[in-house]
């Protein structure tokens, strides 16, 4: 939930980037865009978290490789190397088709101690909606981008539906609870940084709970699919970046696209895929396990949901 609003309040932010205001016209002789993105070369090994060490072990457990570690896997990549939750976008349209013809506002749940989607679109000067569907409390901490380091943007409680029970440390009972009920719904403004586009929100209580944001200055946009494939319509006929971006590619990749009008152009983008250590909290083969974890306490963390592989 928490992690859903950080994600709406830093697309708000963004407005100030741009020293232009986008238009909205009547598009006549609109031409399409249209593609897929693959990611080439081994998957980067998933993040990975010793739920010992973390609260809710067992409820948020119910996710996890079946020896204490919950992993997050950012790279959400399909058998044929299809990207999936990939940000395709088209720079430098002034004027165009209406906002309301794609955007919808975002919604962030925290389902399963996971912020779903993992990476979301937001528009300028528009609200994102955080919700908690756990039955156990979520914090969250937005920040945005920066070359000099992350800069809080709000820090605020997820609460959870009072319907839900109120202990679940009991093995039995934290592992089995599957409901999922719809806490307060949150909303937050966020004000980024003037030239600042994307964001990302964590759970302070659940450091394996992360989610992306990109805030758009045009509705030019699209999100791949499960076969990695996008789409955009109704794009003024002239010469543009398609701009293709993810928070661990090492930077959004570029190409230059000429759009003639009424006409459909293909453009199919290939990604390397990023090698060597991503991140501090990076899955190695054989984890080392620096804290005293006993065979009992990992023997109560039982993935009843999904068991995650390395």
């Amino acid at each position: 939930m928490h992690y859903l609003i950080v994600i709406l309040l830093l697309a708000t932010c963004l407005n100030g980037e741009a020293s232009w205001a986008y238009e909205e016209t009547t598009v006549t002789d609109g031409g399409t865009v249209l593609g897929t993105v693959k990611l080439e070369g081994q998957v980067p090994k998933p993040k990975g978290y010793n739920l010992t060490t973390l609260p809710d072990q067992i409820y948020c457990g119910r996710i996890s490789d079946g020896h204490g570690w919950r992993l997050l896997q950012p790279f959400n990549v399909g058998p044929a190397g299809e990207f999936r939750d990939v940000v395709v976008y088209l720079q430098g349209i002034e004027k165009g088709k209406s906002f309301a013809s794609t955007f919808t506002s975002p919604r962030i749940e925290a389902r399963d101690c996971r912020f779903v989607p993992f990476t979301t679109i937001v528009r300028e000067k528009e609200n994102v909606m955080v919700v908690n569907m756990d039955p156990v409390m979520h914090d969250i901490q937005a920040y945005e981008s920066s070359q000099l380091g992350p800069r809080v943007l709000f820090n605020v409680p997820l609460p959870m539906n009072p319907q839900h029970p109120r202990d679940l440390k009991d093995r039995s009972d934290a592992s089995m609870y599957h409901k999922h009920l719809a806490g307060e719904p949150m909303k937050q403004l966020v004000g980024m940084s003037k030239g600042r586009r994307v964001f990302v929100m964590q759970c302070g209580f659940h450091a394996y709970m992360e989610s992306w944001g990109l805030a758009m200055e045009n509705p030019y946009y699209a999100t791949t699919d499960q076969d990695g494939h996008f789409a955009i319509s109704d794009i003024p006929s002239g010469t543009y970046k398609l701009v293709v971006w993810h928070p661990y590619i090492g930077g959004a990749k570029e190409r230059l696209i000429t759009i003639p009008p009424k006409g459909q152009t293909v453009m199919d983008v290939r990604i390397p895929a990023p090698v060597g250590r991503l991140y501090a909290n990076q899955m190695v083969d054989h984890p080392y396990t620096r804290f005293a974890v006993t065979d009992e306490v990992q023997s109560q963390i039982v993935p009843t949901l999904i068991r995650q592989e390395p």
